[in-house]
């Protein structure tokens, strides 16, 4: 790794030293932060009829680039008289409230003439002022890992958190010669565009194992094992055609109990008996990665008929999640809320894991969201909406059989997504140390 011939202390602690051509400031002394859009309405926003509409910058465009991309721009109602601060080229744009310290203070710049445009309420933008400073290596030097410490540390909140003007413009910079930042930018524009495209060419490879994922799942709890077996119409639209010797059932024939949780919101407590909803159903497992507590009198008055035992199903009846299911794989007592329905499958002819993959099975979902919206509903499945289903029904060994298969091919693909996954948790990585090696000076840009 190329350095500098000599460096001098930087004046801040967690900087350690700089090259001794470098120059240190202040966000503050380099340029001036401007606000984005104000008093603004929803309606005003993405009505495609309003004469008045004038792109803006959203907080998506910021969060998701390193230079603004004029492809997603969104529209505001401005009318003439407004006075509103509009963005011009080479602007830097912070998110200045986000939901966790990773995102605060991102930031991106505007590289292109747009002749009318405007900024997302919840962003800052900032406009250069010191000539001696380039506005792409102040992007990038922003960016570095090390920068992004520094902001994060500076925000404040709980449910959202909020970065203070102040602090932000306290933040400080450090400054090669223009033509060294020129240097600098052009070589990080390079290596960062072949990181980008190998983080999307294994983004797209993920996407294609989990639709391999969900074509497995869809085909064999519908088709079965055997390619080669006589089929037959199972006379229900969403399922098709099916073996032969398979049955077609109304889920009540199958099923011991179909119930909805609690339909009202209860008393939290510290302690007590776990209470459970749609959240804690997550890839087709139970997860406790969170949950609140009710007592043991409401959650005797709840269990009073019937409990949740394991081996139970519980499937997500409402919201974007519907449809998922999971087979309850502990011993402890617990209710549920409204969000999620409790199936008891009819012991020795059916097996729950293989109902299990049934439920998230891309067909079912789509069957139980054109259920709901046929209905005028709003995306929620009743017990008499799971009594009029109807389910293929395997001979029990089958059953077995299919999950016993699905169980070890779908870890294959699931351990195959890991895997890239963490490559591209690695090449962000790289890319992060790599901004912040260079605009930093620990790195020197040998042209």
């Amino acid at each position: 790794m190329e350095r500098y011939d000599s460096y001098k202390d930087s004046g801040v602690e967690w900087m350690n030293k700089i090259p001794s051509n470098w120059e240190k400031s202040r966000i503050r002394m380099v340029g001036d932060l401007y606000g984005g859009l104000t008093g603004k309405k929803g309606s005003d926003f993405n009505d495609d009829d309003n004469p008045s509409n004038k792109p803006f910058v959203p907080f998506t465009n910021i969060f998701n680039n390193t230079y603004i991309s004029k492809d997603h721009f969104q529209y505001v109602n401005v009318e003439e008289n407004e006075n509103q601060n509009r963005v011009l080229k080479n602007d830097l744009f912070f998110l200045m409230s986000s939901e966790s310290y990773e995102d605060l203070g991102k930031c991106s710049i505007l590289l292109e003439d747009v002749e009318e445009l405007y900024l997302n309420s919840f962003c800052k933008g900032f406009r250069i002022k010191d000539s001696k400073v380039y506005p792409l290596f102040l992007n990038y030097q922003l960016l570095g890992s090390l920068h992004k410490e520094m902001i994060s540390v500076e925000g404040n909140g709980f449910t959202r958190i909020n970065l203070r003007q102040d602090r932000l413009l306290d933040i400080p910079v450090f400054i090669p010669p223009f033509s060294e930042q020129q240097q600098i930018v052009s070589f990080l524009d390079t290596k960062t565009s072949l990181i980008d495209s190998l983080i999307e060419k294994t983004q797209r490879k993920i996407e294609l194992l989990k639709e391999k994922r969900t074509s497995l799942i869809n085909e064999v709890v519908t088709k079965g094992l055997n390619p080669n077996v006589e089929m037959k119409d199972s006379g229900v639209e969403w399922i098709g055609e099916i073996p032969s010797h398979w049955k077609c059932m109304k889920f009540t024939h199958i099923t011991d109990n179909i119930t909805c949780g609690y339909t009202s919101t209860p008393d939290y407590y510290d302690e007590g008996i776990m209470f459970l909803s749609s959240q804690n159903v997550k890839k087709g497992k139970l997860d406790l990665w969170k949950y609140n507590f009710i007592s043991e009198e409401l959650h005797g008055e709840l269990t009073k008929h019937r409990r949740v035992v394991k081996g139970d199903i519980l499937v997500v009846r409402v919201g974007v999640g519907i449809g998922n299911s999971c087979v309850v794989d502990i011993d402890d007592e617990f209710s549920i809320y409204v969000s999620l329905t409790h199936v008891r499958l009819k012991p020795i002819k059916y097996y729950n894991y293989f109902y299990n993959y049934v439920f998230n099975s891309p067909k079912f979902k789509e069957e139980c969201l054109h259920i709901t919206k046929h209905g005028g509903g709003v995306g929620n499945l009743n017990v008499k909406d799971f009594e009029r289903f109807k389910f293929v029904v395997p001979p029990l060994k089958e059953q077995q059989q299919i999950v016993e298969y699905l169980d070890e091919q779908t870890q294959i693909i699931d351990n195959t997504i890991s895997i890239e996954e963490k490559r591209i948790e690695l090449l962000k990585e790289y890319r992060q140390s790599l901004i912040s090696e260079v605009v930093t000076g620990k790195r020197k840009v040998v042209v």
